[in-house]
């Protein structure tokens, strides 16, 4: 069977020579006569492995020396919980609403004291990014919560926030090293990595080392800590050994590409092509406004549900896999992280072109 082109949103794509390595090394990592997935994360083979990771990632993002790094498990909804327990000092946080994971975020955050949602997208079902230069800030808000592209609703913020001061926190599951970005913006910049990155069962924390308290709110489990992991460099219990060794291999690999400026270009370049037929196209249509266009996920439809469902069932046949929209949008939606190959998106574009003139 060959490879089929997957535009899935998450557990997604990974770089072909990376996964062709790890079968390589599946039985025996570099003549330690196991398999990464046996070896004890306390030995110094491991110890190797989550250190060059970080390492690498430090260098892609050029992370600066205050901030922490951490290779954590319960994935981004766990840190919906997390960031209130250690950030929440005033028992007030602002949250902008541009999605269901934000909203979630927001939710969550309700638990833990008062959650301003100060801006939101919902009035357009998540369309567009809202205007954020001049945003009603609380003057006690202990942070200011965005996730910064929106799988589910393909946006992403072009421009950060205006947190007048205040602590920025950003979910970046989707859009995590995609391009570069200033790393000192944020107090917390933070992802799942199934996204982009490697694996599900991995959320990377950056975290500006200030932030990190020994006294988070009451009654805040020793798990839920960002000191408890912190202080042990991410080895405090068992981390998600493997799914870390899968990251640190893609981290080389995008070194090897050329690091984050690459990325975008290539980015752009496959985006293009596909908002480009979008654009044009008489059949399908892209969901939202073209200045808060997300470079990872492309939501689009037809306008005709039953099309959809035939257009998705079609492209399934075809090889191209995973294109139907998040079930609470409905339509496809076409995810290109980091590792779909250009060649991918231009086939996908022909196949559209040809679907559209046989249904015309």
């Amino acid at each position: 069977m060959a490879r089929v082109y997957n535009f899935s949103a998450g557990p997604a794509v990974l770089p072909e020579e990376v996964l062709k390595e790890a079968a390589e090394e599946m039985l025996d990592y570099q003549g330690s006569g196991m398999s990464v997935m046996e070896m004890s994360h306390r030995s110094k083979v491991y110890d190797d492995i989550i250190k060059t990771a970080e390492k690498d990632l430090r260098e892609l993002m050029n992370i600066p020396d205050n901030y922490k790094v951490m290779f954590l498990q319960g994935g981004a909804s766990q840190q919906f919980a997390m960031i209130p327990m250690n950030l929440m000092k005033n028992k007030v946080a602002d949250y902008i609403v541009t999605g269901q994971w934000a909203k979630k975020a927001w939710q969550e955050a309700q638990k833990y004291g008062k959650a301003n949602k100060i801006a939101s997208s919902e009035d357009k079902t998540f369309s567009y990014i809202p205007d954020c230069s001049d945003l009603p800030i609380s003057e006690d808000a202990d942070y200011v919560y965005i996730c910064e592209n929106n799988t589910i609703y393909g946006t992403k913020y072009k421009e950060l926030p205006n947190t007048k001061g205040k602590t920025l926190v950003a979910d970046v599951s989707s859009c995590f090293l995609s391009e570069p970005v200033d790393v000192t913006k944020y107090g917390i910049i933070y992802g799942g990595v199934q996204k982009n990155i490697g694996p599900a069962g991995v959320v990377i924390v950056i975290m500006r080392e200030d932030l990190i308290t020994d006294t988070p709110l009451p009654g805040t489990p020793t798990m839920l800590t960002y000191k408890t992991h912190a202080d042990a460099d991410s080895l405090y219990n068992t981390p998600p050994a493997y799914g870390i060794y899968i990251c640190g291999k893609v981290f080389k690999w995008l070194k090897k590409m050329g690091g984050l400026a690459e990325m975008k270009k290539r980015n752009e370049e496959k985006a293009k092509i596909l908002y480009d037929f979008l654009d044009q196209s008489k059949m399908f249509k892209g969901t939202v406004e073209p200045g808060s266009r997300s470079l990872m996920n492309v939501p689009f439809v037809t306008g005709n549900e039953d099309l959809d469902a035939k257009f998705v069932k079609e492209a399934t046949e075809a090889g191209f896999v995973n294109l139907k929209g998040h079930r609470t949008v409905g339509g496809m939606r076409a995810s290109i992280y980091n590792a779909m190959p250009k060649e991918g998106v231009e086939k996908l574009v022909e196949f559209m072109k040809k679907f559209e003139e046989e249904n015309a």
